[in-house]
Formats: C-alpha cells, structure tokens, sequence
C-alpha cells in the first residue's frame, strides 16, 4: 500500500481517486539552461507542460536526454513515456545532434499532442482515413451533381480521384491502376510530406489542368473531412488545415508556361470564330440537328461563358428587347455563383436563337437536343425526345466542326478564351471582362496578363498627339546649337 502511495507521489499524480488528496505538487526543476541543469543532481527532473503533462530531463554521468510523459486516459497504465532527445548540456545554442530547452519542449508538446488525437481517434471508432475522406466526398458530390442534372450520373472528381487515389481495375482500354500509399494514412496522422510524395508519383504525362483539378478534388475532400469530423467532435490534429494548405500550394507545381502555350494556342481571331460557326452551320443540317447544334454554339460564341454554364439557360435567359443573354452563375468556387450575368448581343445572334425562344415556356431550356433511342429488336435509332444538352454530347459533333474550320486544335473553351482577351483588346475594363465572364480579376491578370498589356498599350498609342512643332512652323532663330 505505502509503495504504491509513494510511486504516485513520485509521478505527480494517483491512480485512483481517493489517492489524489495524498498527492503532492509537483515541484519543477530548473532545467531551462545549460548551466541550471549542470548544478542537478543525477536522476529526473521535471517541468510542466500542462495539467497531465510533463517534460523530463534525465541527467546521467555522460550526458544528459530529454523525454515526455502524460496521462493516458485510453488505457490501462497511468502514464504513457516517450523519448525525445539527447539535451545539448554544453550551451544554449542550437547544435545538430542535441536539443535545447525551448526545442525539447517544442518537440514534447507536439508528441503529447499527436498521441492524445491517436488516442481519441482510436477510442471514436477505426480511425479515418484519406480513403474514408475521398470516398464520403465522391458520395456528396455524385448527390450533388444528380441533383443538378436530374437524374443519377457520376462526378468528374470521383472519376479523377477514383483513378489517382482509390484506384480501379482495368476498364475497356485503360489499364488498372494501384491504390496510392496516400490513401492508407490515417487523418489524424497526416503530414506534408504525404501530400508531396503523392504529388510528386503522379504520371509525368498528365496535363497540368487536370493535375490541378486533382489537387483542388483531393483539398476539398480532405477539407470537408475535417469539416465532418470535427462536427461529430472526433479529433484531428489541430494544424490539419495548415497541413492541407501547405501541401497543395499551387507555387509546387512549376507548369504554368504549360497552361500560358495552351490558351495561346486557343485564342481565335474574329474571322476564325466565324468559320467555326459557319461549319457548326452546316454540320448541323449534314447531322440532322434541327439547329440545335448551331444554336449552341453561337451561345458559347456569343458569351464566352462555359458549356456548363450555357446549357443551363433558360428561355427567359434570352432578352430579345433588350439584346441580352442573361448567363446564371457557374457552379465552380465554394457554394457555387448566385444569380446571373447580363451580356449584351447583337441582333443576329438573338434572330439565330427565335426558333428556340418563340412560343416555348419561360422556363423551359434554351438550347435542347434530340436523344435517341434503339428501336426493339432492330439496329435502328429513332428520335426519342427533346432535352437539355449533357456534359460529353458535344464532343463527337464538336471533332467534326473544327476539321470543317480548318482548325483541328480549337476546343469549345477556345470560344471562351476568345471572348475574354475580344473584352480586353476593346478596351473594357479588366473588371467588366471578369464580371461579364463569371470569373475574377486575379484569374484574368494572371492567365490573360499579356493581352492586357497590349490592350493598354494600344489605348495609350491612341492618346498620343505630337508634340514637338514642325520645322516650317519655327521662326528663324528658335534654334540654337548645342
């Protein structure tokens, strides 16, 4: 009994609680210097690191070593030890191989920190992962986006995070792909090595856009993660989110020469844009569009807004007394864009759009197209019914049209970069180009930077007048030598 009363007294605390009034104040040693520490005698000596922790410092013939120790409330023993480090017991100042006060006590304070959310994770239940993390986040934005689309479809996050995380078996042509090591670490116990280790294994050949859109899956799934976890007051470390940051700074991937040659490429003069349309014309009566296709793609023309974006409009979108196309919001930044953008049009691109404006409900959508069915027990595809454009049906017609135009590398966001640098070669303030295009400032200097210079500088060349007088208008003697 006095033995285990005297153990107790020694480590500061009781086991049980009718020992604690016996209990004594731990009293602190003074350990914080070099030379406080060589008047110590030989054994342990403690400081406070909060109510159930303490740093040690045991001192030997040799040397001296640092160590940590705290209540463990998850388990059987009372206190859980752990080593820290050899103490630099000649000086104060920092030396590899040895720590000091302050680093000993940075070091124990973050492995009592680390150990406590290992602990209350465990106890919570299987500790989460960053696969539990992607997986829930592919669940809420499948929701999401069949919400959106009113019908059942999968996201382009889950497919790039099921591909470069999660893994798949092999599909048709693609082969399969391994499980990343990333997606066995347990949440609490990220770090940011983690995060740049599984940056630096994906493949080489992957664009640089989709590498980013990756990243920005992964953030925003580890993000909500945290969001989750914390709501149902399970613990994570507390610099998770700065772990996260940290990890998926945009300055790591050096591509942006990459992105710059690749909106370079898609930025088409007027006359260009013009036989894009003109071959969207004539695929669409060779393909039996009934001017669907045509239709569409004079509104990506027209607003430089994204295919998401257009298709959603509605037939009240489409202002024909006012000239204007009222473009909602994209769905792209944290909870999305409210409301729409105005952008003004010209009269042929309201006449090219009657047809799907005049007698049709005011909320019905703008641009539709046919879906076809197969009719039973023939190869024959028949017209089914009429309905909003979906993300990948302007694809094949899209490949044909360009080919027309004689510009086989244009993509549909060509249209859109075309649309923005038009704005800023005008003359429109980089703000109005930003607002008109749904989009933000920073994006526009950033990507767009060198037209802006041009549009300036070409605003700048018009308010130039001469200044310097004309040899006939000086009278004789104006001149004077140097």
């Amino acid at each position: 009994m006095f033995g285990i009363v005297r153990r107790c007294l020694f480590d500061g605390y009781s086991t049980t609680p009718w020992l604690r009034s016996m209990t004594k104040t731990l009293t602190e040693a003074q350990v914080t210097t070099a030379k406080a520490r060589s008047r110590l005698e030989f054994g342990e000596h403690w400081r406070r690191l909060d109510a159930e922790a303490h740093l040690g410092y045991r001192k030997g013939k040799r040397s001296g070593v640092w160590f940590v120790r705290w209540r463990n409330h998850h388990g059987g023993a009372n206190y859980k030890q752990a080593s820290i480090g050899v103490a630099n017991d000649t000086n104060d100042k920092l030396a590899e191989g040895t720590l000091t006060f302050e680093q000993a006590l940075t070091q124990a304070r973050e492995h009592v920190t680390r150990s406590r959310t290992e602990a209350a994770a465990r106890a919570a239940g299987p500790a989460p992962t960053v696969q539990t993390a992607v997986q829930a986040y592919i669940k809420e934005r499948n929701a999401r986006d069949s919400r959106r689309a009113g019908r059942e479809v999968r996201s382009d996050a889950g497919h790039r995070l099921r591909r470069y995380v999660l893994g798949q078996e092999k599909r048709g042509g693609q082969k399969a792909v391994e499980v990343a090591s990333l997606a066995a670490v347990d949440l609490h116990a990220l770090q940011e090595d983690d995060l740049l280790t599984w940056r630096e294994e994906l493949p080489v050949e992957l664009k640089s856009t989709t590498k980013q859109r990756l990243i920005n899956d992964l953030k925003a799934a580890l993000n909500a993660a945290w969001a989750r976890l914390s709501a149902k007051q399970k613990k994570l470390n507390p610099t998770f989110l700065s772990i996260v940051k940290d990890g998926f700074k945009a300055e790591r991937i050096d591509d942006d020469g990459e992105i710059s040659v690749a909106r370079d490429n898609q930025i088409l003069s007027d006359e260009q844009v013009g036989n894009l349309l003109r071959a969207a014309r004539e695929i669409d009566d060779e393909q039996g569009f009934d001017g669907d296709l045509y239709r569409i793609v004079v509104g990506l023309a027209a607003t430089g807004a994204r295919f998401a974006q257009v298709r959603r409009m509605r037939v009240s979108d489409a202002q024909r007394k006012e000239q204007r196309l009222m473009v909602p919001g994209s769905y792209k930044g944290r909870g999305g864009n409210g409301g729409s953008v105005p952008v003004p049009v010209g009269e042929d691109i309201i006449e090219v759009l009657l047809p799907a404006i005049s007698d049709r409900p005011m909320e019905a959508p703008l641009f539709e197209r046919w879906s076809y069915e197969q009719e039973p027990g023939s190869i024959v595809w028949k017209k089914s019914k009429r309905g909003p454009w979906k993300t990948a049906e302007l694809t094949r017609p899209w490949n044909a049209l360009r080919e027309r135009a004689g510009l086989p590398e244009a993509i549909p966001y060509a249209l859109r970069h075309s649309s923005i640098v038009r704005g800023l070669r005008n003359g429109l303030p980089i703000q109005h180009v930003a607002k008109l295009h749904n989009t933000s400032v920073k994006m526009i200097e950033r990507h767009y930077a060198k037209y802006i210079s041009t549009a300036l500088e070409d605003l700048a060349r018009a308010a130039v007048v001469p200044l310097v007088p004309r040899s006939r208008e000086l009278t004789r003697g104006q001149l004077r030598p140097y």
